[in-house]
C-alpha cells in the first residue's frame, strides 16, 4: 500500500505542483501542436503557437474543448500517437450523439491504474481488501478502470459487473466484501433488495464503498452509509479525460482530491468561458497533462463545482474540487428558473420520510411549465389515511417551494413502481417540446 500512498507527490506544495505542472503543459501543447492537426488549426486561428505558453495563466488562451470536438474529429481524430500504440479503446454511450471514442496507450493505463490505486489508499484499502465491482463492463470506463486499480494495489477484485442484484448481495456476504464500486443508485437498489432477502448489513464486512458515474447528494450519501453499513466515498471521472479516478474523496470526505500530476482545472464562467474567481462555482474545466494517447487541452467539463486550494486534513495539499452541484447540460429551467435535479434531490431527502427513489417529470402546458414529482412512499405511509397522504403531499410541496422558489406538483406513488437502475438512474423525464 505504501507505494500507492506517494507522499512524495501527493503532500507538495503548491509552487513545486505548479512547477511540475507548467513543464508537463508546455510538452502537452507541444505534442497536441505537432501531431493533432485539429488542435494545430485551433491553436492557429487564436494566433498560439506552444513557445508562448510560459507561465501557468497562459493556459486560458488555449483554445476549449468540448464533447462536439472529438464527435467532430470521430473516431481518431484526436489522438496524438498512431494506432499501432493503442491498446485499448473506451466510448461514450453516445445517446446524445456519436459516441465519444478515446484511446489509451500502455502508458496511460498504467498511469490510470496507478491514479486508481491512489484512490482505493484514501479509503483505507489495502492487500487484505476485497473490491467488489458492479459497474459495467466494456465500453464504459468504470468497471475495468476500477478493476486494474485494485489489482495495481494488490487487493483482491471481484468483477461483479452490473445486474443480478441478488448473486451480488450473495457475493458481498460470501466473499467477506470489504469495498464496494457502483453507481449510489445501484448502492440503494442493493440495500433494499438486501432488505427483502432477509439480509441485513451486519452479515457484511463492508468499510467503505466509491460511488459515481452520476451526481448525488449528501442526503444520499447518509443513508447509504446508513443501509449498508460503511462510509460513502464519491469517485469523479470522465472517459473523455481518463475515466473514474480523475479524483476521489479521501476519508475526511470535504471535497475530492484531483490529481495535480495529471490534470489540470480551472474553473469557469458557463456562459463566457472566462476564468471565475478562486472559491466561485462554476464550469469545470480539465487538461490532461500527463496522457499519450488523446491529449485533451481545456476539456469542457459541463461539471459545476468548485475549487479548494487549502491542504486537507488528510496531508494532501492536490486541489479538492467539491461534489459537483450537477450538469450544465442537465440544467433545468423551468418558468425562468434555473434548477438542477441534485437540488430538488436535496430538498427531498431534507424530510426524513421520503424515499430515495423519485422521478421529475418536467411538462409544459398551455405554455406554461409544469414541475411534477414522483415520490415513492414506505409500506407504513402507502397503508395511511387519504388525508395523511395529502397533508405530506403539501409539507413536501412547500419544502420545494422554500428552497427553489417555484411551485411542484407531488405525486406519491406506491411501493416500488419507480424503476431501479443497475447504472446511472434515470431521473428526470422532461417532455417539453423545447
Amino acid at each position: 500500500m505504501e507505494r500507492y500512498w506517494n507522499k512524495t507527490i501527493e503532500t507538495m506544495n503548491r509552487e513545486q505542483i505548479q512547477a511540475l505542472q507548467l513543464e508537463k503543459l508546455r510538452a502537452t501543447v507541444q505534442n497536441v501542436y505537432t501531431h493533432v492537426p485539429y488542435y494545430r488549426k485551433k491553436m492557429q486561428e487564436k494566433g498560439i503557437v506552444p513557445e508562448d505558453i510560459k507561465t501557468l495563466d497562459n493556459l486560458s488562451n488555449l483554445p476549449i474543448t468540448t464533447k462536439q470536438d472529438l464527435r467532430n474529429t470521430y473516431p481518431f481524430g484526436m489522438f496524438a500517437v498512431p494506432m499501432e500504440d493503442i491498446i485499448r479503446i473506451h466510448a461514450s454511450s453516445g445517446t446524445t450523439g456519436k459516441q465519444t471514442v478515446v484511446g489509451y496507450t500502455r502508458r496511460d493505463l498504467d498511469i490510470w491504474a496507478e491514479c486508481m490505486a491512489r484512490c482505493l489508499v484514501m479509503e483505507d484499502a489495502n492487500t487484505s481488501s476485497r473490491v467488489q465491482i458492479a459497474y459495467g463492463y466494456g465500453l464504459f470506463t468504470g468497471g475495468l478502470g476500477a478493476h486494474y486499480g485494485v489489482e495495481k494495489l494488490g487487493a483482491t477484485v471481484i468483477p461483479a459487473s452490473s445486474g443480478n442484484t441478488q448473486r451480488q448481495i450473495t457475493m458481498l456476504i460470501d466473499f467477506g466484501v470489504t469495498h464496494l464500486y457502483c453507481t449510489p443508485s445501484y448502492a440503494l437498489n442493493i440495500a433494499e433488495v438486501m432488505r427483502e432477502m432477509g439480509h441485513t448489513k451486519d452479515e457484511m464486512k463492508l468499510v467503505a464503498g466509491s460511488f459515481g458515474a452520476e451526481p448525488w447528494s449528501n442526503a444520499i450519501r447518509t443513508e447509504i452509509e446508513s443501509l449498508l453499513g460503511l462510509r460513502a466515498h464519491d469517485i469523479y471521472g470522465l472517459s473523455e479525460i481518463m475515466g473514474p479516478a480523475v479524483s476521489h474523496e479521501c476519508r475526511h470526505q470535504n471535497g475530492l482530491h484531483i490529481w495535480e500530476d495529471c490534470f489540470i482545472a480551472e474553473i469557469t464562467n458557463p456562459d463566457t468561458g472566462e476564468p471565475v474567481r478562486e472559491g466561485e462555482a462554476g464550469d469545470l474545466v480539465i487538461t490532461t497533462i500527463n496522457k499519450e494517447g488523446i491529449p485533451l487541452i481545456r476539456y469542457k467539463t459541463r461539471d459545476i463545482c468548485t475549487l479548494n486550494y487549502e491542504p486537507c486534513e488528510c496531508g494532501r495539499t492536490h486541489v479538492r474540487m467539491s461534489k459537483p452541484a450537477g450538469r450544465t447540460d442537465d440544467m433545468l429551467i423551468i418558468r425562468g428558473v434555473n434548477v438542477f435535479p441534485s437540488q430538488i434531490e436535496s430538498a427531498l431527502l431534507s424530510i426524513g420520510e421520503v424515499q430515495p427513489h423519485y422521478q421529475i417529470l418536467v411538462d409544459r402546458v398551455n405554455n406554461l411549465d409544469t414541475l411534477t414529482i414522483e415520490i415513492e412512499l414506505n409500506d407504513e405511509m402507502f397503508s395511511d389515511n387519504v388525508k395523511g397522504i395529502e397533508e405530506f403531499e403539501k409539507k413536501v410541496s412547500r419544502q420545494i417551494n422554500s428552497v427553489l422558489g417555484i411551485n411542484a406538483k407531488i405525486h406519491l406513488v406506491e411501493p416500488k413502481s419507480i424503476a431501479r437502475s443497475e447504472g446511472k438512474a434515470k431521473r428526470v423525464i422532461d417532455r417539453r417540446n423545447i
